[in-house]
């Protein structure tokens, strides 16, 4: 079910828009043929963007239903590992070998988990990598907001760093 009701050239669009086959100048193409004054248009656009809105909320939803889904089967799969891995140890079977499995307990490969029990500045230097200075960016914008200079363009500089102009960008409600 849709949101808004499309009618002729709209919903034409708005097909087009949902086809990921179509290619986007025949959509611009489509988008520049539709007749009608601007306010309708408008509301025309306004009309797709909100369907198409809707259309990712459910994608969205639907993605976090299988991302929960997935999780539980993964730790369902780490749960049984564990516990074969447990009836394993208990019988003293470390190996064996069914008619369709091999089974092994043997340790994990890669490095072994590391863990400093003192503060990193206890460690001697040749242990430790110092980083490079990291930009503080809200102090510099704060800064600039109060010592920068106004660029034509409605930018604000200082002598190490500017802050662009303020963008702009349609908002439909």
């Amino acid at each position: 079910m849709k949101l808004y009701e499309l009618t002729g050239q709209f919903l034409e669009l708005l097909n087009m828009f949902e086809d990921d086959e179509v290619d986007e100048q025949i959509i611009m193409d489509t988008l520049e043929g539709v007749e009608y004054e601007i306010e309708e248009k408008a509301d025309g656009y306004a009309k797709i963007i909100k369907n198409l809105e809707m259309d990712i909320e459910g994608i969205e939803k639907e993605n976090n239903r299988l991302k929960a889904r997935q999780k539980t089967f993964e730790n369902r799969i780490k749960w049984l590992k564990e516990n074969l891995k447990t009836c394993m140890e208990l019988t003293g079977k470390r190996k064996f070998t069914t008619e369709l499995f091999s089974f092994n307990i043997q340790k994990n490969g890669g490095k072994r988990k590391l863990v400093v029990d003192v503060d990193v500045k206890n460690l001697p230097k040749e242990f430790r990598i110092s980083q490079p200075d990291v930009v503080n960016g809200d102090a510099l914008r704060d800064y600039l907001k109060d010592n920068g200079y106004d660029g034509q363009d409605g930018s604000l500089h200082c002598e190490w760093c500017h802050l662009e102009p303020q963008g702009e960008g349609l908002r439909i409600r």
